[in-house]
């Protein structure tokens, strides 16, 4: 795996964060730093796997409630730069300060986060955009605490506007209230808006916040890459249970080396000429039943205004809630049976429906 080099100084080198410049990138350490000792040590046994591209270690921590641990500070940047020096990895910390960014820049930290709960946060984002101007260093953008892709987008737009020009995305998955097999459920679906508006950051997963359990990072960091991100950041302590924060996510070094040797790294383009035109021509097909699908529905709609029309004229409601119904468990029998499931016909259904009552209300409420 090729490594990071020190920062860029100066436009004419290659953006740390570009999609273009590497494949994967990983960054890995402990959630907090605790000791120099443990910083030291977890740095030099993940250098020593000879995956890691940044050594990562929490500083300050924003924790939910107060009275646990909210890190070291300040007095923690210079073991990040010992470390440094001893493994020739760059180094990147979270910040949600102005005064954060000045210290971690005064002690040369490579790279700069911004966590879930400061995205979320539109004046600390521009607290932070503001400190950073006049500077040149890469941030990530994790995504909000709470799935709202605006405030995430509105991150990124700040950051840029005060002169960034490297800036890359985590996905640590979104906060939702009950419980849940992840910490934080991914939401892939608004990651992958998100990749889809910004196709030129960099996307890394964070599967050790979304998952809350090392028993599920694998198949969170398997899936990510599946779906073309650029890389991962992963937890690692020398004595994960024993960890001062979020013991139960961290894996040793070692453990880690396991996992990243254990993921199937797949590749987006295809040079194979003959694996080319199969796609090609799968895809035609899959074009044509999409346009096809396009054209059911628009006739599903016509004959729905149809149906509204009798409706106005006869005084009778829009939503008919037993016909609803009837419909629904219809197209979950036979959805199924076609291998579809369940939660999808649930969704995709519940979204025509919803499109068909806007088009009954338009005729009765013109």
């Amino acid at each position: 795996m090729q490594s990071i080099k020190n920062i860029p100084v100066d436009g004419n080198k290659k953006s740390l964060l570009s999609t273009e410049n590497r494949h994967p990138l990983i960054i890995s350490g402990p959630c907090s730093a605790e000791t120099e000792e443990q910083v030291i040590i977890t740095a030099k046994q993940l250098a020593d796997t000879q995956k890691v591209n940044l050594l990562r270690a929490g500083i300050w921590k924003p924790r939910t409630r107060p009275g646990q641990f909210e890190g070291i500070g300040s007095a923690a940047l210079p073991w990040l730069k010992k470390a440094k020096e001893i493994t020739g990895l760059p180094v990147t910390v979270e910040v949600a300060t102005a005064k954060q960014v000045e210290e971690a820049l005064n002690f040369d930290i490579d790279v700069l986060w911004l966590g879930a709960r400061t995205t979320v946060n539109p004046f600390s984002v521009q607290e932070i955009a503001d400190a950073l101007k006049g500077t040149n260093i890469p941030i990530l953008i994790k995504n909000p605490i709470n799935p709202d892709i605006e405030l995430w987008m509105g991150a990124v737009e700040r950051i840029s506007k005060s002169g960034i020009n490297e800036i890359g995305l985590i996905h640590r998955g979104f906060s939702t209230y009950g419980n849940t097999i992840y910490r934080n459920p991914p939401m892939w679906h608004l990651a992958i808006e998100m990749k889809r508006r910004y196709p030129d950051l960099m996307m890394l997963c964070d599967p050790s916040h979304i998952c809350g359990n090392r028993k599920l990072l694998f198949e969170v960091a398997q899936k990510s890459i599946d779906l073309d991100y650029d890389g991962l950041m992963i937890e690692s302590h020398i004595d994960p249970d024993h960890a001062l924060s979020d013991a139960q996510q961290q894996i040793t070094p070692h453990e880690f080396d396991l996992l990243i040797n254990k993921i199937i790294w797949r590749i987006e383009n295809i040079e194979n000429k003959d694996l080319t035109s199969a796609f090609e021509k799968i895809r035609q097909n899959i074009d044509q039943l999409d346009d096809e699908l396009i054209q059911i529905l628009s006739q599903r709609m016509k004959a729905v205004e149809i149906l509204g029309e009798y409706k106005k004229d006869n005084n009778i409601t829009i939503l008919q809630t037993n016909r609803w119904n009837e419909i629904r468990e219809r197209l979950l029998s036979n959805g199924v049976k076609m291998g579809l499931s369940r939660d999808f016909i649930i969704r995709y259904f519940d979204a025509v429906h919803m499109e068909s009552i806007n088009h009954q209300n338009k005729i009765m409420n013109p």
